[in-house]
């Protein structure tokens, strides 16, 4: 079966370009559009989506806060939220992801890679793209923990292979570099990550590499 988009934007001419981009794939069906938060929650509730197609700067309600009624407890649907940035708003990609957005992809990215993105993310899977993501935590340098403060007690639940799989989650890393960067397989490292999310109660991938970030165990720029 197709993945149903949900179209957010409060420009009609980029709606119009994404919705040409997607209908031209024989597995994506657009089942509608909204131009701010407010119409995507309606939208959402009316069309059951499987990925919104979320801007972030929208008249009546932003992205953020449609994200985090989407994706909340009590959602009325599974769908789920790829949000579209510039680097312009970055300020606000971190509390996109902190309201429960699967992730993140630049507006002005290739068609195959914004494709490529909503079946990621249709599958249950957190699209993060590693150059962006360092760039976007590298702007965040001086509002992270520096690495000096006292880690979480929660961190001390995991194991030192889970702290490290954990740190290379949050470098954007995929299942495949990460058994590749640790010699082990990719099954063992599905089996890691699904221990780091169950422990730290995290939702995702995406959720965990700002946890990282945020606790100090990762801190920008660093390798």
């Amino acid at each position: 079966m197709a993945i149903r988009v949900l179209l957010v934007d409060d420009q009609p001419l980029l709606r119009t370009g994404f919705r040409m981009i997607l209908e031209a794939e024989q597995d994506l069906a657009v089942v509608g559009e909204a131009g701010d938060g407010l119409q995507a929650l309606e939208q959402v509730r009316a069309l059951q989506p499987d990925v919104v197609l979320m801007d972030i700067r929208m008249p009546r309600m932003d992205g953020v806060e449609a994200t985090r009624q989407i994706t909340g407890p009590g959602r009325d649907g599974p769908a789920k939220v790829l949000v579209l940035t510039t680097f312009d708003l970055d300020e606000y990609v971190v509390e996109a992801l902190r309201a429960g957005a699967s992730g993140f992809l630049l507006k002005d990215a290739p068609a195959n890679e914004l494709v490529q993105a909503i079946r990621v993310v249709a599958a249950g899977e957190a699209m993060l793209a590693p150059s962006i993501t360092r760039r976007l935590l590298d702007k965040y340098a001086g509002h992270l923990p520096s690495g000096e403060e006292q880690v979480p007690d929660t961190l001390n639940t995991l194991t030192e292979r889970e702290v490290e799989v954990l740190k290379l989650v949050a470098r954007g890393l995929s299942n495949a570099e990460i058994a590749a960067d640790l010699f082990v397989s990719e099954t063992t490292v599905k089996t890691h990550v699904g221990h780091v999310l169950t422990k730290l109660g995290l939702r995702d991938r995406v959720q965990a590499a700002v946890y990282a970030y945020e606790s100090g165990l990762v801190r920008p720029g660093a390798q």
